[in-house]
C-alpha cells in the first residue's frame, strides 16, 4: 500500500510519490492509459506537470486520457508550473494567468490542485505575483500555491506579499544530489560539502509546513543520466544492489525510500514512462529504512561525514 503524507498544514493527503509528467507528450493514447493506469494502482495520485514540458503536449496527452475517464479526475491531485518561457522567465500577473488558462483546457480539467512558480524571475513584481494567485484562488481555478526552486529568501520575499501560504518547493534532491543535506552535517567547516548554497532551504520549508518535492531524484545533478547502473557510482550501485536484494525490492526503489526517509515527508517526482519502472520504484513504499542504512547510502554515493 502506498504510503502518504499530509501536505498544506493537513489540508491536502497526497501520495508520498509523485508522476512527473515531464516525458509522457511522445507516449500514444495507449501508452499514456497504462502509465496512469499503473500509478493509480499503485496508489500514485499526485501527478505533476508543468506548461513547457514537450511545449504543452504533456498536459495535452493527460487531458485526453481524463476525458475519456470520467471519474478519474476525482482520484487525482493535479499540480502543474508556469513561468518559463523560450528564452526568459515571466511571472507577471497576466503571464501566470494566462498559463493557468491554457494548462486547464490542455488538462481538460475546471481546477489546479497546486500550482508552482517553475522557477524565480529575475524580474518578478511580488505584488503581481500576489494579485495573480488571489484571483485564481477567488474563481476556484487553484486550490494551493508554491514554488520550485526558490531558496529560503526568495521564498520569505514572495510569502510576505501573499495572502495564500506556500505549500510546497519543489527542489532537486537524490543520491546524486544531496547539498540540501550536506550543509547540515558540515557546520562550520571550510569544505566543499560546507558551503550554504540555499540558506537553509530544508530546515526552512519543515517549520514552515512546506513540502519539499524531490524532481530527478534519481539523476546525477543537472545531467540527463541516472546513477543507477553508472559506471561513476560503482559503489553507490553495490550498496544499493546489496540493500535491494536483502530486502526484496528493486535498487530503484531503495533510492527512492533514502529521500522519503528524512523526515521531513520529502516527496519524490519520479518521471519514468515505463509501467514497470514505476511499479519497481513504488516498492518503496513498503520499506523504511534504518539509520545505518541511510548513512551508508550516503557514504557511498561519495559523501563524507564529518
Amino acid at each position: 500500500m502506498m504510503k502518504t503524507i499530509s501536505m498544506a498544514r493537513g489540508g491536502m493527503e497526497a501520495s508520498a510519490i509523485a508522476l512527473g509528467c515531464l516525458r509522457i507528450s511522445p507516449l500514444s493514447s495507449r501508452e499514456a492509459a497504462t502509465l496512469i493506469g499503473t500509478a493509480l494502482e499503485e496508489g500514485i495520485r499526485y501527478f505533476d506537470h508543468a506548461d513547457i514540458y514537450g511545449d504543452g503536449r504533456s498536459e495535452e496527452v493527460f487531458g485526453k486520457l481524463l476525458a475519456k475517464s470520467p471519474g478519474m479526475r476525482d482520484q487525482m491531485i493535479l499540480q502543474t508550473k508556469c513561468g518559463i518561457r523560450k528564452g526568459y522567465y515571466d511571472l507577471s500577473r497576466d503571464s501566470i494567468l494566462q498559463s493557468v488558462e491554457g494548462s486547464l483546457k490542455r488538462l481538460k480539467t475546471d481546477y489546479l490542485d497546486v500550482l508552482l512558480l517553475h522557477r524565480p524571475d529575475a524580474l518578478a513584481d511580488p505584488e503581481e505575483i500576489a494579485e495573480a494567485f488571489s484571483a485564481l484562488h477567488a474563481s476556484g481555478k487553484v486550490r494551493y500555491f508554491g514554488v520550485s526552486n526558490y531558496n529560503t529568501h526568495q521564498v520569505k520575499g514572495l510569502s510576505r506579499f501573499l495572502d495564500q501560504e506556500i505549500i510546497v518547493n519543489q527542489l532537486q534532491f537524490g543520491l546524486a544530489h544531496t547539498l540540501m543535506v550536506d550543509v547540515g552535517l558540515n557546520v562550520n567547516i571550510s569544505n566543499e560539502a560546507g558551503i550554504d548554497r540555499d540558506q537553509g532551504i530544508l530546515d526552512h520549508c519543515r517549520q514552515h509546513h512546506i513540502t519539499i518535492q524531490a524532481w530527478s531524484p534519481l539523476h546525477i545533478g543537472l545531467l540527463d543520466e541516472v546513477f543507477l547502473e553508472h559506471q561513476e557510482y560503482p559503489v553507490l550501485n553495490r550498496t544499493l544492489n546489496n540493500m535491494a536484494a536483502a530486502k526484496g525490492v528493486s535498487p530503484s526503489a531503495i533510492a527512492v525510500s533514502w529521500i522519503m526517509r528524512h523526515p521531513a515527508d520529502i516527496q519524490p517526482i519520479v518521471g519514468t514512462t515505463r509501467p514497470n519502472r514505476l511499479r519497481q520504484i513504488c516498492q518503496a513504499s513498503r520499506i523504511t529504512l534504518n539509520r545505518q542504512e541511510w548513512y551508508a547510502l550516503y557514504q557511498a554515493a561519495g559523501n563524507h561525514l564529518p
